[in-house]
């Protein structure tokens, strides 16, 4: 039964080089995530490496400027233990004081309470004074009593930008003069000096931030002007004393690094592109998703070309096929694939035995129509002679049925073998198994040999009505009864030498020779020696019925050429 297979929708039909190149991509697709993944961890840990090192990079850079202030804290608290500020001797101190800064471009000015400047380094004394410019930096430093950093602002007396850091003078230095607090100034471009940018990754930037968020200097490639406003809405978020922040949606992206500036409200802040510091692992990145890439190409080019080669062969087994379903016989082809060679030789060997098998078929057939003729001449000819012979339709069907069912017998034989023939003993067995209850009253004796097809119906015929004989008035009709069937070849080495094939009944009743010649007698004298040409006799003895027949063995054995030919007569 053929059975119809339905294809799931999941694999779609289609030509052997898109499934081998989907096989390649599934084979690669695992390998590029995975690279994928590798990278997108990678980076993820390069951003945590960069954020820490921008931070540490800020703090570095804030420390630096909280060393220089503290060094001019240092310098302001030696400067207020001058005996001459103590004294009151404000020349004397400003001479010692701008002899002693001159090399450090550092000034120091000396005001009252109101703000008033009493002597400023960066004039010569006695020059008429102006009050300082940024007074709430005093304002802060007086009402807190500790050194305080000012905010960068525009001074009058530089005419440029600096910044002041304000320490209160003790009560006892007051006493000998108005100066309430000793102030240190710088300008505030000097400060590009605690900077630098060497170790930054190329295109990031600098800067010193006052606690107004104004740029007191920078250096770098953002060419962020000094003194000008640093972006409000990063410095809200940058809280803490030292951290890291990005800007995700800035382009390119931008990180931030900051450090809080001790004793002062300054920071320090570091920024710049993420790509620029994660060149290299961009860079290996891409490097990577491209071999991946070519890889999975490359795979499925691969498998493009395997697909042709494996084409090719399959197209020619096709076509192979297709000539064979059209009934030629067909030459293997040579592939390099090991398998559809063997497929090819494969179908080669079924062309040619498909070829055989329709020869084959057709001599079955010949030898079909031969034998239906010659059964349907047999079968009229029984009916003519037993039509002749029944005194009634009764009879004469009963007859009849006998007949034909042991001539069934035969044929059913004959077609288990294939019409290759039968051996003589299954013959025998196969004719009595007709009438059960006698089959085991039967002796046989003889060397067992395959009967050619025609010898099978012509012989089984005969059988059938010699058993039909002796059962209604022979042997077989009586329980004591017996039949000795035998055979034996004069010559056995002599194909052609004669066979006695003999029936000897056995304990029955004496046998009477029959007055008339009936259809059971015509077939075991008449036709058995017609069919084998040889020589019937019988004898009806008080002992039991003797049929023989002498004929030739190869009238009955199929021979050597008949099994080459298959089932020709």
């Amino acid at each position: 039964m053929r059975k119809l297979f339905r294809f799931s929708p999941t694999f779609p039909t289609a030509p052997i080089s898109v499934y081998l190149m989907a096989l390649s991509a599934v084979v690669a697709l695992p390998l590029v995530v995975f690279v994928l993944l590798l990278m997108m961890e990678l980076e993820r840990r390069d951003r945590e490496i960069l954020a820490a090192n921008t931070a540490e990079d800020a703090q570095v850079v804030a420390r630096s400027v909280e060393r220089t202030l503290q060094d001019m804290t240092t310098t302001l608290r030696i400067l207020s233990t001058s005996p001459e500020l103590e004294n009151g001797d404000l020349r004397s101190f400003h001479n010692r004081t701008q002899n002693s800064l001159r090399s450090n471009s550092l000034y120091v000015l000396a005001v009252d309470a109101e703000g008033q400047q009493l002597l400023n380094t960066r004039l010569p004394y006695g020059t008429p004074l102006r009050k300082v410019s940024n007074p709430s930096a005093l304002a802060t430093a007086l009402e807190t009593g500790v050194t305080h950093v000012s905010d960068v602002f525009f001074g009058a007396t530089s005419e440029q930008f600096v910044f002041n850091v304000t320490m209160p003078l003790p009560e006892r230095m007051t006493r000998s003069s108005d100066a309430v607090a000793l102030i240190m100034t710088q300008n505030a471009a000097d400060l590009t000096r605690v900077i630098s940018t060497e170790s930054l990754p190329p295109g990031w930037s600098v800067a010193i931030v006052d606690g107004a968020g104004t740029i007191i200097t920078s250096m770098g490639a953002s060419n962020a002007s000094p003194i000008s406003a640093f972006p409000q809405e990063t410095l809200k978020l940058m809280t803490g004393i030292n951290g890291t922040i990005e800007d995700v949606d800035g382009k390119p992206r931008q990180i931030y690094g900051y450090g809080q500036v001790v004793g002062s409200t300054w920071r320090a802040v570091i920024w710049g592109p993420i790509e620029a510091a994660q060149s290299e692992i961009v860079e290996a990145s891409r490097s990577l998703m491209i071999g991946s890439l070519l890889f999975l190409g490359i795979g499925m080019l691969c498998g493009y070309l395997i697909a042709r080669q494996l084409r090719i062969p399959i197209r020619q087994i096709a076509q192979m096929a297709e000539r064979i379903g059209k009934g030629e016989i067909v030459s293997p082809v040579e592939t390099r694939i090991r398998e559809a060679s063997q497929i090819s030789v494969a179908l080669s060997n079924a062309s040619f035995d498909r070829s055989q098998a329709e020869d084959r078929m057709h001599l079955i057939l010949q030898e079909l129509v031969h034998r239906t003729k010659n059964i349907l001449t047999l079968v009229q000819a029984m009916m003519r002679q037993l039509a002749r012979q029944s005194k009634d339709m009764d009879e004469f069907q009963k007859a009849i049925s006998d007949r034909i069912q042991g001539l069934g017998k035969s044929i059913e034989a004959l077609a288990i073998e294939q019409w290759t023939g039968v051996p003589l003993r299954r013959l025998v067995t196969v004719q009595l198994d007709t009438f059960a209850n006698v089959a085991d009253r039967v002796e046989l004796q003889g060397d067992d040999f395959l009967l050619r097809a025609e010898a099978v119906q012509n012989l089984g015929l005969v059988l059938h009505e010699l058993a039909t004989n002796s059962i209604k008035y022979g042997a077989l009709s009586v329980p004591d009864g017996r039949v000795r069937m035998s055979w034996r070849q004069e010559d056995p080495s002599d194909p052609k030498s004669l066979l006695h094939l003999s029936w000897e009944e056995i304990g029955g009743p004496p046998a009477v020779e029959p007055q008339t010649t009936g259809f059971g007698t015509t077939i075991i004298r008449r036709h058995a020696a017609a069919a084998f040409g040889g020589q019937v006799d019988i004898r009806y003895l008080a002992t039991g019925l003797i049929w023989t027949l002498v004929a030739p063995r190869d009238a009955f054995e199929r021979g050597p050429g008949e099994a080459a030919q298959e089932f020709l007569l």
